[in-house]
């Protein structure tokens, strides 16, 4: 059981339904070792804030909470493009606040959607879910929640349903929106004829999404996507400086980065891999530079190179075959880094406009091509 002090108390921006507080409740006092729960719905239906509310509550029983974070567009505890499992020890009481953690596994998918890859993004979910079958389980019996991403239909569908039949989940909470179009199946729509066992062991709970006049009251949470991720990332790149250095304000934090000195790669100690595009050799290190990476142990496995982190490649000297990488993965870590995954994911605009500082990443006077 956690303390006393660790008791809940819901953010005042956020409104939580009394619908999702005994789903939450029903999920937290079942007669299981650990519950499992899968949350999904279609999009702005409030799967991440049921998923954050839940954790909550289980902590109100439970030392710690596993968190499987499968939207790689809207990542909870991490920055975007990863799918992580992340081990949870503290109530987060304001729900409008990005919380940076360091998940206990995580592998870089490096864009915003499955669509690209469906085939790689669900083999990085199995290999996580797994990693939390062999170890957190053993150790301690963690509760698990899987917060899932918005899209429910064509591609979207098929990808849940095969997460729900490789997960042995004990409660699917599935969120629906007025417009019965746009949700889930009803019931265990992941279940072929003839599955009663699996059936009979899977609690179905089916909540409704928050009333339109409630919307404003999760405002805070229904940001701009964009926006969301944005913040995700200058979060994360905090990180590069201690907690008590004075930057409260995205225009302290770009400077503070231009102005921060990175790390020395050598080119040679490691390999590169562009992910959902190719890339001419010759052109490698032209597409590289000005990018955010994830920075991955390929030794360990080379099928699941191990994420350990972002970095910003600032810039690349070719002559002296070095990387100029800014980036939060302490040295001791940065030192077993292999290899360097390009993605997707771009880097905020507002961390590149510094004020009084040129960045090495825009141009200003560029010529016609014409």
């Amino acid at each position: 059981m956690a303390a006393a002090s660790d008791t809940e108390s819901p953010s005042p921006q956020i409104f939580i339904p009394n619908e999702w507080s005994t789903a939450a409740d029903l999920i937290a006092c079942a007669p299981v070792s650990f519950p499992i729960a899968f949350v999904c719905g279609p999009k702005n239906s409030g799967k991440t804030t049921f998923s954050r509310h839940l954790v909550n509550v289980l902590l109100q029983r439970h030392k710690r909470v596993a968190f499987l974070d499968t939207d790689v567009g809207q990542t909870e505890f991490t920055p975007p493009g990863l799918l992580a499992l992340t081990v949870i020890d503290k109530i987060t009481p304001d729900l409008t606040i990005p919380c940076v953690k360091t998940p206990a596994r995580c592998y870089f998918f490096g864009d915003i959607s499955s669509k690209r890859d469906p085939t790689t993004y669900l083999t990085y979910i199995k290999a996580l879910y797994d990693h939390y079958m062999e170890t957190e389980i053993q150790g301690a019996g963690l509760p698990l929640v899987i917060n899932t991403p918005g899209w429910v239909k064509g591609i979207g569908y098929e990808i849940l349903v095969e997460m729900l039949r490789y997960i042995s989940v004990t409660h699917v909470v599935k969120l629906q929106r007025s417009v019965l179009a746009r949700n889930l199946p009803d019931g265990p729509f992941w279940l072929n004829e003839g599955d009663a066992d699996a059936d009979a062991v899977t609690t179905v709970i089916e909540i409704n999404a928050p009333s339109q006049n409630h919307l404003t009251s999760m405002a805070p949470m229904r940001k701009d996507a964009r926006l969301l991720r944005d913040l995700r990332l200058m979060a994360y790149f905090r990180q590069c400086f201690p907690s008590d250095t004075s930057i409260s304000t995205i225009k302290e934090l770009s400077r503070a980065l231009a102005s921060h000195p990175p790390y020395e790669i050598p080119i040679s100690s490691i390999k590169i891999k562009h992910l959902h595009c190719q890339v001419a050799t010759t052109e490698s290190f032209y597409s590289l530079n000005a990018t955010i990476v994830g920075m991955a142990i390929n030794s360990v496995s080379e099928q699941l190179p191990q994420c350990v982190g972002l970095g910003i490649v600032r810039a690349i000297d070719t002559f002296k075959g070095v990387l100029y990488v800014i980036t939060p993965v302490p040295p001791h870590i940065l030192e077993d880094v292999d290899l360097l995954l390009q993605g997707l994911i771009q880097i905020p605009i507002s961390l590149l406009q510094v004020q009084g500082c040129i960045s090495p990443y825009l141009s200003t006077n560029v010529l016609s091509s014409s």
